[in-house]
């Protein structure tokens, strides 16, 4: 099978495309024949070498990858839940076995995956579950009560996007930032308010909410200045780590989605939210796998909005 390959780490130049053994599915576990595979900032840091530590005890060449979508090809004992020609969608964590999603097969649990929505298309699809469960578990973090305020940071992102979509679907007053080029494209998520990025985002959103909002999902990284739009005792859910001390009991969550790899109802929810058309799924652009390394350089140069797509 082919598989985009990390023999080396480094810049885009060094994926290639190796072939690789077809992997069988073992006690609960399912086998996908991949049509698509996103290409997310993850892949970036395993390319580079920032995971090499905890990938040294597997295999080269490393696969990157971290959610797919495609048909069941094969079941492994005890899978039930799913049948051989089901159109899938599934989150893989490249950590655990040195082999992610960006493969022609992938084994990977059963709890891992789910039926694509009616409609869906399998590349559309594959956009789905890394940020998907991303926002499940940041909202599951917060905690927060229909009614309550949101703010959502980077709205127009792959992220942020979901943030305000999954916000709105459960009931949120969600107040979203975004470049004044993506207002309208995050007004139409359904943001109660949308405010320019800029040096001042706390105290726009104190303009707006003056006792400060019950929570914010920080997918622009803005870390500790966002902690001034936080109400006393809120919560802030962060995506990639926080830097620095949090003040007036603001509990600072951080947000891991491995620990939702096998989480299968959260992948039905996310489903279901996409057929009753509360989340849009967006494909920037697709490429075969010989030209990963032109996704990676253009992920890399920002102002990416959807999702890049290795197609199969």
């Amino acid at each position: 099978m082919r598989a985009v390959a990390i023999s080396e780490f480094g810049g885009p130049e060094v994926l290639t495309v190796a072939e690789l053994p077809v992997p069988a599915p073992g006690e609960g576990e399912v086998r996908v024949r991949v049509a698509a595979a996103t290409v997310n900032p993850t892949d970036l840091g395993m390319r580079s070498g920032n995971s090499a530590a905890a990938l040294e005890a597997f295999a080269k060449p490393y696969v990157p990858g971290m959610e797919l979508a495609g048909t069941v090809d094969a079941l492994g004992p005890g899978v039930t839940r799913f049948a051989v020609g089901d159109r899938v969608l599934g989150i893989v964590v490249p950590g655990r076995t040195g082999r992610g999603a960006q493969s022609e097969f992938v084994v990977l649990p059963a709890a891992s995956l789910t039926i694509v929505p009616d409609g869906t298309t399998l590349e559309e699809a594959a956009t789905l579950p890394m940020n998907g469960l991303t926002v499940r578990r940041a909202l599951d973090l917060l905690e927060l009560p229909a009614g309550a305020w949101l703010a959502v940071t980077g709205a127009a992102g792959a992220v942020g996007g979901y943030a305000v979509q999954m916000g709105v679907a459960a009931g949120l007053r969600v107040i979203a930032v975004a470049g004044a080029a993506d207002e309208a494209l995050v007004k139409g998520f359904g943001a109660e308010h949308v405010i320019a990025r800029g040096d001042d985002v706390a105290g726009a959103i104190r303009a707006i909410v003056p006792d400060g909002v019950d929570g914010v999902i920080d997918a622009a990284l803005i870390g500790p200045p966002i902690l001034a739009a936080i109400r006393d005792g809120g919560r802030l859910a962060v995506v990639r780590g926080f830097s620095g001390e949090t003040v007036r009991d603001i509990t600072v969550a951080q947000v891991r989605v491995s620990e939702y790899a096998e989480n299968a109802a959260a992948l039905d929810d996310l489903a279901q939210l996409v057929h009753d058309g509360k989340l849009t799924l967006r494909v920037a652009e697709t490429f075969s796998p010989e030209r990963a390394a032109e996704a990676h350089a253009r992920l890399a140069a920002g102002g990416v909005r959807g999702r890049l797509v290795i197609s199969f």
